[in-house]
């Protein structure tokens, strides 16, 4: 492994930075720390980092679009989801935590799949973008697991931590520090997460004896 290049590419990285970025990365952590909290305010304060790196990533020094477009769905997911997530009517209960059935699991790959090839055929073709499969990948698996999100379902984090995967490396390349940092955190929030919610759909499904 060369180190020296490592560590160059972090310098780089720390010199990039910008406030912009940071504020970013910032309510992207609080968000994620309110979602793993099964909390609703991960919704307003994801719209404030997905409306940032929205315009961040288009921009023509980093040349992330797919990226980009992904924090637009975010954008709009979240305000779906807000929504979803505030229900409180007899007629339309708050959605439950709980574990995704067959469809919505066909649901999911169909989002992946159709998305991946969508945003990978539109990057090669119609941008100038120099990683338009991992570009792609990343967008393409987020966006599946924000649909998960917004349904409440457990393995969503399971999901999003494909991306989030895939995603450190590419953001390192691309001299996004704190936002790769922020990534490497979102992926352990993630494992948490997921552990937490399935500790929350016991209480629900059997009050008084979760462990």
């Amino acid at each position: 492994m060369n180190f020296d290049a490592l560590y160059q590419g972090l310098l780089a990285g720390v010199h990039q930075m910008s406030w912009l970025e940071i504020i970013a990365a910032l309510f992207g952590a609080i968000s994620v720390i309110c979602s793993k909290q099964n909390s609703i305010w991960l919704y307003p304060t994801g719209l404030v980092s997905t409306g940032i790196y929205a315009y961040l990533l288009s921009r023509e020094q980093f040349k992330l679009y797919a990226e980009a477009t992904l924090n637009v769905y975010y954008f709009i997911m979240s305000v779906y989801g807000w929504y979803h997530w505030a229900r409180k009517s007899a007629s339309e209960p708050e959605t439950p935590v709980g574990w995704a059935t067959r469809s919505e699991w066909m649901v999911t790959g169909g989002i992946t799949l159709i998305g991946w090839a969508l945003f990978g055929y539109l990057l090669r073709n119609y941008s100038n973008s120099d990683v338009p499969v991992i570009d792609a990948f990343v967008s393409a698996t987020a966006c599946a697991g924000m649909w998960l999100l917004a349904k409440r379902k457990i393995e969503n984090w399971v999901v999003l931590n494909v991306s989030n995967l895939v995603a450190v490396p590419l953001l390192f390349h691309k001299h996004l520090l704190p936002t790769a940092v922020l990534t490497i955190f979102l992926f352990i929030v993630a494992v948490m997460g997921y552990f937490s919610w399935r500790k929350i759909w016991r209480e629900q499904n059997a009050p008084g004896l979760a462990k």
